[in-house]
Parts: C-alpha cells; sequence; structure tokens
C-alpha cells in the first residue's frame, strides 16, 4: 500500500490530526508499543510534555476515530484503533520491529529440528537459524515479520543444503536459482512464472547480491495480470548453499556475485531492471522474461 493510497477515505479531521508533529509522533509510539498501547503519563515522559498537553491531543485523536481508550481500574490505555494500523503505519512510515526473543529463536530451532529430522543435526539446524537471522536483522529496513522471515530463510538454506549434498542423485528434481542485484524484481519475475510452468517438476530458488526491503508492487502487480502469485516470496540474500544446489543459475546484472561451482549451467541474462519503472515498461520486462523462462524450459525437459 503506498502512502497516497494509505490516505484514502480518512476524513478531513483525521488528516488534520496527523498533520501535527505531536500528535503524529504520539501515534508513532503508540504503533512501536511494545503490546501497542501506552497511557498519557507514558506518553508525556517519552515525549518530554506535560500530561495536560498529551490529554488534548488525545482528546483529538479519539474524536477523530484514530485512537482507541480503554479504562483499566484506575488507568486509561490507549491505542491505535485496530481497524486504522495498517493505515497509520503506511502513512506514519512506521516500521515495528518484530520482537526477536531467545525463547522465538529456540521455538524456531525446535521446529526446524522436528522438520529435518534424521538429516542435520541439531547443532546444525541452530547455527543456520541463527546465521539466517543475521544476515536479515543487518538489513535495517527489514525488521517486520523477523521471526517468520527468519524461519522460512533458514528452512529454505537447510532444503538448498540438503539437495546439495545429493546433489549427483538421478531421481531428484531439477533445481534452478534466478539471482539479481535486489532479488525484488526479475529473478522475481522468472522464478514465479516458471513455477507456474513447472509446477513440482522443478524446484525454484531466488536471491539477491543486495537484497532490497521487498518484492515490488510492480512486479506483484503485473504478474497478478497474467494469472501468476508471486506467492510468500520475499528478498533474501545470495547464499552458497543455494548455489551448490542448483543445476542451472541464472544472473541477471549481479554481476560476479554468484560463486562458480562445476557441473552447474551458468546463464547470464542482459535483462532490464524493472525496480522504477512505470507499469507498461514492467509488462515489457515481464513478457521478455517470460519468454526466456519458456525456452530455459524446454531445455531442462
Amino acid at each position: 500500500m503506498s502512502a497516497i493510497a494509505a490516505g484514502e477515505g480518512l476524513g478531513d479531521g483525521a488528516l488534520r490530526a496527523l498533520a501535527d508533529p505531536t500528535r503524529a509522533a504520539m501515534l508513532r509510539l503508540l504503533l512501536t508499543a511494545p503490546d501497542g498501547r501506552a497511557t498519557v503519563t507514558e506518553l508525556a515522559r517519552e515525549l518530554d510534555l506535560r500530561q495536560p498537553t498529551v490529554s488534548h491531543h488525545m482528546k483529538l485523536l479519539r474524536e477523530v476515530g484514530l485512537v482507541h481508550g480503554a479504562a483499566e481500574g484506575r488507568r486509561t490505555w490507549y491505542a491505535v484503533a485496530p481497524e486504522q494500523r495498517d493505515r497509520m503505519g503506511e502513512l506514519l512510515d512506521v516500521r515495528t520491529e518484530s520482537r526477536m526473543t531467545g525463547h522465538v529463536l529456540q521455538r524456531i530451532i525446535g521446529d526446524l529440528a522436528q522438520r529435518f529430522d534424521g538429516t542435520f543435526s541439531r547443532g546444525t539446524i541452530e547455527r543456520y537459524v541463527l546465521e539466517s537471522y543475521d544476515l536479515l536483522a543487518e538489513r535495517a529496513r527489514i525488521t517486520r515479520y523477523l521471526p517468520s522471515l527468519t524461519a522460512r530463510f533458514a528452512a529454505e538454506r537447510l532444503a538448498a543444503l540438503a539437495a546439495a549434498e545429493r546433489h549427483d542423485e538421478s531421481d531428484r528434481p531439477l533445481e534452478v536459482l534466478f539471482v539479481c542485484v535486489q532479488n525484488a524484481g526479475r529473478s522475481q519475475l522468472a522464478a514465479a512464472i516458471l513455477r507456474q510452468l513447472a509446477g513440482d517438476r522443478v524446484v525454484v530458488r531466488t536471491a539477491g547480491s543486495a537484497p532490497a526491503e521487498a518484492v515490488r508492487a510492480s512486479v506483484i502487480a503485473a504478474l497478478d495480470e497474467i494469472g501468476v502469485s508471486v506467492g510468500g516470496e520475499f528478498p533474501k540474500p545470495l547464499t552458497d548453499e543455494a548455489v551448490r544446489a542448483a543445476d542451472v543459475v541464472v544472473t541477471m546484472g549481479c554481476g560476479d556475485a554468484c560463486p562458480v561451482y562445476p557441473g552447474r549451467r551458468y546463464l547470464d541474462w542482459a535483462v532490464e531492471d524493472p525496480v522504477g519503472r512505470p507499469i507498461e515498461e514492467v509488462r515489457r520486462i515481464r513478457d521478455d522474461i517470460d519468454g526466456r523462462v519458456r525456452e530455459l524450459l524446454t531445455t531442462l525437459a
């Protein structure tokens, strides 16, 4: 959702309320509070303001429907109205950080130990989970959904590692890795189209030499127009095991970032980057990639 789209449907009173920097700061604090709520006293302390001043602004926010209050004993807790949380987060550019505690990491490690039981030791799984967390967390803007992304990224890496260790077996599906710079445009277009065409016959992975925050909205829209879903894909860094697992590695604009292993087929596609392009150009790039993927699939078969 763009900031413009997020603002659509808000009344004039709500928009005026958001224009005030103090009220905007109060909303940001409520959105990022550990349990999503705070008292006037807490907000006043965080903003270094007098409580009557915060109470005045809170009254206005409640009147325009952006904030709800709930009394518990002698205290009243305030929170952003549930139906407004996503919209306010977009308008105020709030990137809420998921609480990644040791308990959550141990839960992820335990779940993956059960999933890969008999394939990897718990020590190996713990190393991959912690390393995957570090790889995602070091990109400062990737904080939303960090626990679930860590779990998925670690699972994908472990699956690739297992595939790499049985690379010479003839009864396994072929694996194709698409790599571009941000893993938010070209590689995601190619991967989504190949998954649609090949189904379970081909394992498709993606990676980026400098991953972006999210798959571009224009890319998702261009795929949707031809009946192809990007699914739950997200930009992820290029890792060694993803290359080792692949039978075919397709690079698009990422230079020499990809390590080279013998026995793999390497292709470099000269495809324009759709990032920042108008939708008409994104469609043209999509169709170019579509033709290349279809040709690639005939060689895989």
